[in-house]
């Protein structure tokens, strides 16, 4: 009876467990609401490290190792299929060469996905449908590379209905105006511009998206003694912050590397951490989520 009891205690914990859980939707709904204090795990090109980046497998492995976002990589097909690939080559990551552009999709999916180690697998090449119908629902994706087919991407987003759970990175120093100018925007898109902290107009840049409340802004420094990191810092989250920690010339060095390999990760990741981001993106997902949750910035 009393281990009745107690199994049944652990079923309604679960049960309690996972309706408390928020889907991708609400998660990032809730990134935007003033009184976020959460930081989200952005995984780069998904699990790499365990998988072929950009892959069906990594993002399995994102979503099992409780990764909230995984970050991909689009491209266009001769056939004008968008496909997950971060190079304009095959070259790096697949056991074929040459430009992506230069293969329909069928012959594209006859090739296979090197891994991290640059040895052949049985992955495929995805295409960006594929990884938004076994993203969705799951876990939150960030479309990057996109920007010269902005107009697919969310057609894609669109038909999966994965819209909600999806932010498209739209360019580099882009305002906001020319951007609307350039491409039909959809006004339940989530967005991300990616700003130079060097550049003089970096204030305009992320002033002129003033408009549009579902944008995210993605600074990047080589160096740490910047006079614009001041004001990124006393922009306090406002609007929200998405911060790289993959490799020194996106953070002026406080970088992943320098968190795991040097075991100076209050150096690096929370150095980033006092620039109030919502978003951090990492090659290094799984040790970055033990180090917010132990800082009580993850759930």
């Amino acid at each position: 009876m009393k281990t009745s009891r107690s199994i049944l205690f652990l079923l309604l914990n679960t049960i309690t467990i996972v309706s408390l859980a928020q889907s991708p939707a609400e998660k990032l709904k809730t990134v935007f609401k003033g009184n976020n204090r959460q930081i989200l795990v952005a995984a780069h090109r998904g699990d790499w490290r365990n998988a072929p980046e950009n892959s069906l497998n990594a993002l399995y492995n994102s979503i099992r190792k409780g990764f909230d976002i995984m970050e991909l990589d689009v491209k266009m097909s001769k056939d004008s299929q968008m496909v997950v690939m971060h190079d304009n080559t095959i070259d790096r990551t697949t056991n074929a060469k040459g430009k992506v552009g230069d293969y329909t999709l069928e012959e594209l999916k006859k090739f296979r996905l090197k891994n991290g180690l640059g040895r052949v697998t049985e992955n495929q090449i995805p295409t960006m449908r594929e990884m938004m119908l076994a993203a969705k629902g799951k876990i939150l994706i960030n479309v990057d590379k996109g920007n010269d087919h902005l107009d697919l991407v969310f057609k894609v987003l669109r038909e999966t209905s994965t819209i909600d759970q999806a932010i498209v990175n739209v360019g580099d120093e882009i305002p906001y105006g020319e951007l609307k100018t350039k491409n039909v925007i959809p006004d339940d898109a989530y967005l991300m511009v990616v700003v130079n902290v060097k550049k003089k107009d970096m204030q305009d840049i992320i002033k002129s998206y003033t408009p549009n409340k579902k944008t995210i802004v993605q600074p990047i420094f080589d160096t740490d003694t910047l006079s614009n990191l001041k004001t990124i810092k006393e922009l306090n989250g406002k609007p929200l912050i998405w911060l790289n920690s993959l490799w020194p010339s996106l953070n002026g060095g406080h970088d992943d590397d320098r968190a795991i390999e040097k075991g100076e990760k209050e150096e690096s990741w929370g150095w980033l951490i006092a620039y109030h981001p919502v978003i951090v993106q990492t090659d290094r997902p799984a040790d970055l989520l033990i180090y917010l949750k132990e800082r009580g910035l993850h759930h």
